[in-house]
């Protein structure tokens, strides 16, 4: 295998349902820094969650702020530059503005659940399954509803491309972000033609007109303008010029952060929501309701089952018994009882689509003679967390679809052993945390930026080669 010739520096952010977070990682793959802050989602009429985009821009400042300042107190001054940037959010959702650049309705995350009628006429006119959180479910959710801005719109990204263009005024994303937009053509990593002429047929849009360009792994996504240094890092210390990898959503990030690019891999990321991804090494049936198909950052096919709820219930239960999520998740696995005492949870917050679960509905339930102990409660919780994932995995099983290592991040993982235990028993298969599973897409992102370099400096490395280079 040929190695790794980047050299410097590199940041990643990733704008997750919870925490916008930084991080700078070296040429070896190692993090040097990092940052965060908080931001909240809220609900409006008509099952549609929805961030400001103001936050979005303030929070994306502060999360750099604390990485640049963290950065400062190991290596002695705040960077002024970098090899290569990465941007990375939630996927999916619906970001659209004027010619002017205004924007026309609030922002609609992948948590609403507004669009099922959308996608339910989308899915059966493509003759593929289309989830209601896809941007293109949005937009015709939109049509239906008869939405006057919709003949308005010059242009619909999601947040991470959203967040990309401010930085470098590229309308661009990553092929992985882009098929969650709408159908890829994983032969050509553009939108797949055979749709977007049902799709302007249907509603007379082209969405190659306003949707962003798609550009695989190591493709040219643009430079650092003034403006956009300006906006990241407000101090005026950081340098425009800087390049930018193509801008992914959380899912691809979720695969680069755990090494699972190649056929035959699989990941679960672990959040606000779950999402398990398997790398195809073979076609699979596409039309089933609870499998998504989207693409890895190099675009090839991959089979996604989406659960909309993931720790909040359980969140919320920690933090009820004191907070430490640790010493909380290692009492539950060993006095917990498997059964968890005859106590019974779900984590639905949220609608859950995968059930059929169409309005939010946590429970805490038990049987008369069940034991409720403080370990048996947080082991039916955390049960929680994987139970809608498994029926998923299950569909996948019966298709036929084996993984040759299946791989976990997300801050649950922190605690050796437990919530890796509970999700094997669900995939059927070992669960392995790497080392930067804490970091989680953040760290996807910088390594994607590492990967820009990589390809600019004239390296050959196929992604998946050249993450093997740098993880640890």
């Amino acid at each position: 295998m040929k190695e790794n010739n980047t050299g410097g520096d590199f940041l990643g952010i990733e704008l997750g349902s919870t925490r916008i977070k930084a991080v700078i990682i070296g040429g070896d793959g190692k993090a040097i820094a990092s940052g965060s802050c908080q931001w909240e989602n809220r609900p409006l009429a008509g099952d549609v969650w929805t961030y400001d985009l103001a936050d979005a821009r303030a929070g994306l400042a502060a999360a750099y702020a604390a990485c640049a300042d963290d950065y400062a107190a190991h290596c002695g001054a705040r960077p002024s530059h970098f090899e290569a940037i990465g941007i990375s959010a939630m996927m999916h959702g619906y970001v659209v503005f004027d010619e002017a650049g205004r924007q026309l309705a609030p922002f609609r995350t992948w948590r609403s659940t507004n669009a099922a009628r959308a996608g339910a006429e989308l899915s059966s006119i493509f003759g593929i399954h289309l989830p209601n959180r896809w941007s293109v479910a949005q937009s015709y959710q939109s049509i239906l509803d008869g939405e006057d801005h919709v003949r308005r719109i010059a242009f619909q990204t999601t947040l991470a491309g959203y967040v990309h263009f401010l930085l470098t005024a590229c309308r661009v994303l990553g092929v992985n972000d882009a098929s969650g937009m709408f159908p890829v053509d994983a032969r050509t990593r553009t939108y797949d033609p055979r749709y977007v002429s049902i799709f302007r047929e249907k509603t007379g849009i082209d969405v190659t007109d306003i949707f962003p360009k798609p550009l695989a792994a190591g493709a040219d996504a643009g430079r650092l303008t003034a403006e956009g240094a300006r906006l990241l890092d407000p101090s005026g210390a950081l340098e425009a010029g800087i390049p930018l990898c193509p801008p992914e959503g959380d899912a691809g990030t979720g695969m680069v952060a755990t090494n699972a690019v190649r056929p035959g891999t699989g990941n679960v990321s672990v959040g606000t929501s779950v999402f398990a991804t398997v790398v195809l090494d073979r076609p699979i049936e596409k039309t089933h309701p609870h499998i998504d198909f989207v693409s890895t950052p190099s675009g090839d096919d991959v089979a996604m089952v989406h659960c909309n709820n993931g720790c909040g219930e359980l969140d919320k239960w920690i933090a009820l018994f004191g907070g430490d999520y640790g010493a909380l998740l290692r009492e539950a696995l060993e006095k917990g009882e498997p059964d968890c005492g005859g106590v019974r949870a779900t984590n639905w917050i949220a609608a859950e689509p995968l059930v059929g679960v169409d309005a939010p509905n946590p429970y805490l339930a038990h049987t008369p003679s069940a034991r409720l102990t403080r370990a048996n409660i947080i082991r039916a919780q955390l049960n929680a967390v994987f139970a809608t994932l498994a029926k998923g995995m299950d569909i996948l099983t019966a298709q036929g679809v084996r993984m040759t290592r299946f791989i976990a991040h997300g801050g649950i993982f922190k605690t050796p052993g437990v919530a890796q235990k509970v999700l094997a028993d669900v995939v059927h298969a070992p669960v392995t945390c790497p080392t930067e599973a804490g970091e989680g897409g953040a760290w996807g992102i910088a390594a994607l930026a590492a990967y820009r370099s990589h390809v600019l400096s004239g390296g050959s490395l196929p992604l998946a080669d050249f993450l093997e280079t740098i993880h640890q």
